[in-house]
Formats: C-alpha cells, sequence, structure tokens
C-alpha cells in the first residue's frame, strides 16, 4: 500500500474516530466527561512526545517545559495583555516552537541520556524561571487567567473543553500520520536506527532533529494553553512537574514507539486504569499502578502495537519468546 493510500485510510479512521467521540460525549455525565477529557489531553501529549522520542529516538525528558512554557504565554497574554484565549493559543504554540529551536541545535548535539538529562534540566530551570519572574507570572502565588465575559474569554465548560481537547488529539494524531509517512519521517527512522549512516546517506540529521523537536514542543505548547484556560488558576510546579512527561513516555513505550497508533493506546489504557485503580484503590493505586506498568514493560517491551503485529507476521503469540528475545 502506498504511502499516499495510507495516509486517506488513517485520516478516514481518524474521522469515523472524531464522529464517535463526539457521539460518545452526549452518553456521559459529568465525572465521566471529565476523565475523557484528560484522556484527550494526554492522547495529544504522547503523540507529541512521539514525534522527537519515537521516531527520532532522543527520549526528551525535559517535555513538560514545552507544556509549561505554552500555559504561562496564554496565561500572560490573557492576564497582563487581555488577549483573548483563541488569539493566544497560536502564539503559545509558535512561541513553544521557536523556544525549542533555540534549545534544540546546542541540546541535540548530545546523544542519549546525556540528551536526557540535559532536557529536564531545562524544564526545571523553566521552571524556576517563571517562579522568579513574580511580576509577570504570579510566582509561587500563581496566576488566574480572566474568563469572564467582557473581562476575558468565557470559559467553555466541560463540554467546549472536551471538544477542545479532542480536537488538539486529532491535531496531533494527523501531525503524526503526516510526519510518518513522509520522506521526512523515513529520514528521522533512520536517524533512529544509525545517525552516522543516516548523515553519510545525505539527510541532514541536525536540521531533521530541530524540525522534529520543534514540531513536538509546538503541539505540547498548545495543549499546555489549553490546559491552563481549563484549570483557571495555576502554579509553577503543576505546569513544570516532572511527571507529566513520564507519563507521556510511559504511554508511548507501552502503546508502542515510532509508531501512529501506539501512542493512542497508550494515552487511553493507562488513563483509563489509573483512573479505575484511584477509585477502587484510593491508598494503594500509586502502587498498584506501577506493579502494572513493569508487568507491562516486561511482557511488551517494544510496545502493544509492535507486539501484535509480530505476532500476526509470525503467526504465534508466545509472551516467552518476546521476554527472551529482549534479554528480559
Amino acid at each position: 500500500m502506498s504511502d499516499r493510500r495510507r495516509v486517506i485510510g488513517w485520516a478516514a479512521l481518524g474521522v469515523v474516530a472524531i464522529i464517535a467521540a463526539i457521539g460518545l460525549q452526549t452518553q456521559l455525565y459529568t465525572g465521566q466527561e471529565r476523565v475523557v477529557t484528560s484522556v484527550l489531553m494526554f492522547v495529544a501529549l504522547a503523540q507529541a512526545w512521539n514525534i522527537i522520542g519515537g521516531l527520532t529516538g532522543y527520549a526528551c525528558f525535559g517535555q513538560v517545559g514545552f507544556f509549561g512554557v505554552g500555559g504561562y504565554t496564554t496565561a500572560v497574554l490573557m492576564a497582563k495583555a487581555h488577549w483573548s484565549f483563541w488569539a493566544a493559543l497560536p502564539v503559545s504554540a509558535l512561541g513553544c516552537a521557536l523556544f525549542a529551536a533555540l534549545i534544540g541545535f546546542p541540546l541535540l548535539r548530545l546523544r542519549g541520556h546525556y540528551f536526557a538529562i540535559a532536557t529536564l534540566g531545562t524544564a526545571e530551570g523553566m521552571r524556576e524561571v517563571v517562579t522568579n519572574l513574580g511580576g509577570l507570572t504570579g510566582g509561587g502565588t500563581g496566576i488566574t487567567v480572566p474568563t469572564v465575559a467582557g473581562r476575558g474569554t468565557p470559559w467553555l465548560g466541560n463540554d467546549g473543553f472536551y471538544l477542545l481537547f479532542l480536537a488538539l488529539a486529532a491535531v496531533a494524531v494527523l501531525t503524526g500520520v503526516l510526519v510518518s509517512h513522509s520522506r521526512f519521517g523515513y529520514g528521522l527512522r533512520a536517524l533512529h536506527q544509525d545517525e552516522d549512516a543516516a548523515a553519510a546517506a545525505g539527510i541532514n540529521t541536525t536540521i531533521s532533529k530541530v524540525t522534529a523537536l520543534v514540531i513536538s514542543a509546538a503541539l505540547t505548547g498548545a495543549v499546555g494553553a489549553a490546559y491552563v484556560f481549563q484549570q483557571v488558576t495555576i502554579f509553577p510546579q503543576r505546569m513544570f512537574d516532572v511527571d507529566i512527561t513520564v507519563l507521556m513516555i510511559v504511554m508511548v513505550v507501552l502503546g508502542g514507539a515510532g509508531t501512529v497508533i501506539g501512542p493512542v493506546l497508550g494515552a487511553i489504557g493507562l488513563q483509563f486504569v489509573s483512573e479505575y485503580l484511584r477509585d477502587h484503590y484510593p491508598q494503594e493505586h500509586i502502587f498498584v499502578l506501577g506493579a502494572v506498568i513493569i508487568v507491562a514493560v516486561l511482557l511488551f517491551p517494544m510496545g502493544l502495537v509492535n507486539f501484535v503485529r509480530d505476532a500476526v507476521a509470525q503467526r504465534r503469540v508466545s509472551l516467552l519468546d518476546t521476554v527472551r528475545a529482549y534479554r528480559l
């Protein structure tokens, strides 16, 4: 099947999924709608991380830095400059893209755990910057965006934010499809396999890596902007919480890094399992969730999508073979 037909197939599947999600909204009560909204947010975040971490192979542990920068850009524009949310949203995404380009050229010269640590340090540094710019960002006391008609963009309510995060998730997945099945995406995969060989084949590895980071950052920043508007009042500790990055990575790894559908399945599965455990085991849910993740990684080290793909190709399902193959 040609790449063009695959993209068309993915687009058709996406339209069906969007229609189904809109139909699902009418069947949910308030609590369920909030849970699904959170799932949609992490679908977008996981898909964004997959572009730099899954396709390119650069484990960005500072992804929450783009989430926080995008969120605070929107908060400052709405609270201080009196912009509408709809104007602040694209500017925040663009700002994160420019920030990613600025830090990408020096940081992407690093590889492996050096790059991971450097990006983590960048995110922590941005949190300190935001905390110490109290006059602009509110510092540790937080900042509140105006959400009253006449003073700011009216708050969207549960139904509105459901549709907003659905739209962002759709944009992120569509971006993932277009990147994955493009010449640029194949270059990223080649870079992931062997960066030196990719460079020898004529791929500009520096530009490719920075472009992947820029796309990933723009998507993440847009989600951060929407999250700020949803929460109304935000604080540096939450917007730059490293746990958000960890969740993105775990979702991608469990679903299947480097695939389009993997991050979607990983985000949906992990979020619903987390909500179930939180409701039924409020005291032990973190411990149980950690155990579930460990078992899942041991049994599906290549991710669920890649495991199923290999099982279909080989016409054989064996979890023990998988464990042996990956020497776990």
